[in-house]
């Protein structure tokens, strides 16, 4: 606790941030592993805050196990883990994905820095640390490592990668094809406001298109099962007018 202390102090954040995406947001998926809870929360509600989408684990299984659900680009790895520590997650998440990995930890000793970058860290930062100095870190890896997630727009829990045509929902490929890509891009223009079915098919179909009547209705459900949007609680249909996609 003494840690977390040392973070508010330096970081200047408290821990009442807003447990919310914004609506628009910066690029990036970023896993905390650390065993202790005050210091992930502390690290979730800042980085949540930034705009990035963010999970934790408490030890190296369950950051594996993220690593490959999640797929992060950023891990912030403490070295003292039960079980495995940082070093040998650090080595398993090398040699799995492509990744940057930045060590937090106490250890002051050159050794332990040296041991950290040798096993595959990017980079390592000693706690306590300011919050604006580890934010500035994990900007440097994404510009240098992920510049194609610099043409990433994030809207709620979605992120439009317009540069290869593609929307994750959650970290995950919703696997669109050409018309569902341009119908949820379209929706997701203008979250929360209403777009009317003229205005759709314009953009998705063209001016000219003499298709039949229930075609949007057709890739409105086609969207809805690929998002496990079964309640409609994500594309909703307002009467009289057209569609609308509600982010949060």
């Amino acid at each position: 606790m003494s840690e977390q202390k040392g973070l508010l102090e330096s970081g200047g954040l408290t821990l009442d941030s807003a447990d919310s995406e914004a609506v628009s947001a910066k690029p990036g998926r970023i896993l905390i592993v650390d065993d202790e809870q005050g210091i992930r929360d502390f690290l979730r509600f800042g980085l949540l805050d930034e705009g990035y989408h963010v999970k934790t684990a408490r030890d190296g299984e369950e950051a594996l196990a993220l690593l490959e659900s999640f797929l992060p680009h950023i891990v912030l790895l403490d070295i003292m883990l039960p079980g495995m520590d940082g070093y040998e997650v650090c080595q398993l998440m090398r040699q799995k994905a492509r990744v940057s990995i930045i060590m937090l930890t106490a250890k002051e000793d050159i050794e332990d820095r040296v041991r950290g970058l040798e096993t595959g860290a990017d980079d390592y930062v000693v706690k306590p640390f300011a919050f604006a100095e580890l934010k500035a870190r994990i900007d440097a890896r994404i510009r240098n490592q992920f510049p194609e997630l610099l043409s990433v727009r994030r809207i709620g829990r979605f992120e439009v990668d317009k540069s290869q045509r593609l929307i994750r929902y959650d970290g995950k490929s919703l696997g669109l094809s050409r018309t569902e890509y341009a119908l949820l891009d379209v929706l997701l223009e203008s979250p929360g406001v209403a777009i009317s079915r003229e205005q759709i098919l314009r953009h998705v179909w063209g001016e000219d298109f003499t298709g039949e009547d229930n075609i949007l209705e057709v890739y409105v459900r086609y969207l809805r099962h690929k998002l496990d949007d079964h309640k409609r609680q994500l594309i909703r249909t307002v009467r009289g007018v057209g569609y609308r996609i509600d982010v949060q």
